[in-house]
């Protein structure tokens, strides 16, 4: 897996994935394909031998309206193709967004804020040494969340 560029073709298709409930939380449905784009907003795409099949994401857009943020760590998150999910490839996704993010940004640590049911995405995350440090219920729906975060000079794999 590697990072690339956020083209217009891949945003096309990541707003174009939907997610099975509750994942369908995850859906970027109403999304412009030109926010993916924007270099601003964190958005890059993960590849696979030439096939999109993630994305992650570096900065505010991490973050979920009603959780406390400050400037101690960098926030990402991200999401594969809804087809790919649970076949053990999130490790290896975050893993290579980490790895990306501490040589592009240089962050003290990492963030990341996960829905609270999202269970399988903790036990992930908890394998790649972050921790919980604070839960939530976001103020655009009530849904609660989990912010977790690790050290960013810590080794990845």
């Amino acid at each position: 897996m590697e990072i690339a560029d956020m083209t217009r073709e891949y945003a096309a298709d990541i707003i174009a994935w939907r997610y099975p409930p509750p994942y369908d939380c995850y859906d970027l449905a109403g999304v412009e394909a030109a926010f993916l784009t924007d270099p601003g907003n964190g958005y890059l795409a993960l590849v696979h031998e030439g096939r999109l099949i993630g994305f992650r994401v570096f900065g505010v857009d991490g973050q979920v309206p009603g959780g406390v943020y400050d400037g101690s760590a960098l926030d990402t998150g991200g999401g594969l193709r809804p087809e790919l999910t649970g076949r053990g490839l999130g490790r290896q996704a975050i893993a290579t967004g980490l790895t990306y993010g501490t040589a592009r940004f240089r962050p003290a640590a990492f963030r990341v804020t996960v829905a609270g049911f999202n269970l399988r995405a903790q036990r992930v995350l908890r394998g790649l040494d972050f921790t919980p440090t604070a839960t939530f219920e976001a103020t655009t729906d009530g849904r609660p969340f989990v912010i977790m975060t690790r050290p960013a000079g810590d080794s990845v794999v």
